[in-house]
C-alpha cells in the first residue's frame, strides 16, 4: 500500500466511522513508501500565540490539576485553549479514544492554534492512532509537545507525514530553571547550531562534583542523521505495525521510568533482535529512572553495556531526556549530530522555521 493510499484511508476512517478496518493495519515493513520522506517543519513558537491543550493518554486526578497545567501554558506567554474533551475521563484513558483523537485533529486543523501541549502521558496514545486525521496533519504543521506515552503520536505523525514534533516536557509539570531555559531556547529561540540535552552547568564548591547527570560513552566516534526515538516501551510497542519508524540512519534516543534492568533488558533485546541496532547511525539513552533492581540482577549500566557491545556506532547514556525535572526537548525528525567522545548531542537542521 502506497504512503498516500494509506494516508487517504486513515482519513477517510477518521471522517467515517472513526474505525480502521484490519486490512489498513498491515504492518509497517522498512521497505514501504515512507521512506525518503521529506521532513515538515512547523513554525517556532512565539509569545501570545494560542496553544491547544489536549490529553492523548490519560488525564490528571482532578480538574484542579487540568486547570494547573492551562495555567503553566499562560505563564509561558501563551493563550491556552482547552481541548473540547480534555476534561473527560474514562477509566485510566482521559475520554473514549474517539473523543481524544477528535482533539487533535481540532487542534491541528484549527488555523488560530499554533501549536499542541499534551497535558500528561500515561497511557493511550496508541489506541488512537488509526483515528488520527494524517491528512490534515500534514496539511496544518504546528509543534506538538509532549513525552512518555505520547511517543506513539511523535513516532506515527513523523513516520506517516515527516512532521518534525517534539519529545519534550508535558504541560502538567512544574517547569525547573532548566526546563524553562531549555524550552525557550530550542522552541522559541533561533540558535544555530543548538546543544541538545546537556547536563545543567552547575558551579560546585570544592569536595563537591556532578553525581547524577553524568555522560557515559560506551563506544565512541560521530554520527549524524534525523533523531528518532523517545519512550523506550512505547518505541518496542509499536514494532511490527504501520505506525514502526525507519530506523536507517537515524540517531536513535531512549528513555523510561519505572522498568528494571531486566525489563529494559528484554527491550533492548527485542530492538537487537528486530535489527535496529544495525540500521541506526548512532544510540542515545537518556534518564531511565525511578526503578529498584531485584537480587541478583545486572545493573541499568551492564545492561546498555552489554547489548552496546558489539554495536559498531556512537553510544552514549545520561543526557536530559526523560522522567526527570531538568528536563530538554528533543525535536523527532530533525537531523542532528551525536558525538560520544565529547558526549553531544547538536541539532544540525532546521527543527522549526
Amino acid at each position: 500500500m502506497q504512503r498516500r493510499q494509506f494516508l487517504s484511508s486513515l482519513a477517510l476512517a477518521t471522517t467515517g466511522t472513526g474505525l480502521i478496518s484490519s486490512a489498513m493495519a498491515e504492518p509497517k515493513t522498512l521497505d514501504n513508501a515512507s521512506i525518503g520522506i521529506k521532513p515538515i517543519i512547523p513554525r517556532r513558537l512565539q509569545a501570545g500565540m494560542s496553544i491547544g491543550v489536549v490529553a492523548p493518554s490519560s488525564n490528571a486526578w482532578e480538574n484542579r490539576d487540568v486547570e494547573y497545567a492551562l495555567a503553566v501554558v499562560r505563564s509561558l506567554g501563551f493563550n491556552a485553549i482547552p481541548g473540547k474533551h480534555l476534561f473527560k475521563r474514562h477509566g485510566y484513558l482521559a475520554g473514549s479514544d474517539v473523543e481524544r483523537a477528535e482533539d487533535i485533529n481540532q487542534m491541528f486543523a484549527n488555523p488560530d492554534i499554533h501549536g499542541i501541549f499534551c497535558i500528561r502521558g500515561g497511557y493511550g496514545a496508541s489506541r488512537i492512532l488509526p483515528l488520527l486525521d494524517y491528512g490534515t496533519i500534514s496539511s496544518n504543521p504546528k509543534v506538538l509537545l509532549g513525552y512518555s506515552d505520547i511517543t506513539a503520536l511523535h513516532l506515527a505523525i513523523n513516520t506517516l507525514t515527516g512532521l518534525v514534533t517534539f519529545h519534550g516536557p508535558i504541560a502538567g509539570q512544574q517547569f525547573t530553571t532548566y526546563t524553562y531555559q531549555e524550552f525557550k531556547r530550542i522552541m522559541m529561540e533561533a540558535e544555530h547550531p543548538t546543544p541538545l540535552a546537556a547536563p545543567p552547568e552547575i558551579a560546585y564548591p570544592p569536595g563537591q562534583a556532578e553525581r547524577h547527570n553524568r555522560i557515559t560513552t560506551f563506544a565512541g566516534g560521530r554520527a549524524s542523521g534525523p533523531l528518532v526515538g523517545g519512550n523506550l516501551s512505547l518505541v518496542t510497542s509499536l514494532m511490527g505495525t504501520p505506525y514502526q519508524p525507519d530506523f536507517r540512519g537515524k540517531i536513535l534516543f531512549l528513555e523510561d521510568v519505572d522498568e528494571k534492568p531486566y525489563s529494559v533488558d528484554r527491550m533492548l533485546t527485542q530492538l537487537w533482535l528486530a535489527g535496529v541496532f544495525e540500521q541506526v547511525s548512532g544510540l542515545v539513552f537518556g534518564k531511565f529512572t525511578d526503578y529498584e533492581a531485584d537480587a541478583p540482577s545486572f545493573s541499568m549500566e551492564a545492561v546498555m553495556a552489554q547489548r552496546c557491545a558489539d554495536l559498531s556506532i556512537p553510544v552514549i547514556r545520561g543526557l536530559m531526556i526523560g522522567h526527570v525535572d531538568d528536563q530538554s526537548i528533543i525535536p523527532v525528525g530533525a537531523s542532528a549530530e551525536l558525538d560520544a567522545d565529547a558526549g553531544t548531542l547538536t541539532l544540525l537542521g532546521q527543527a522549526l522555521l
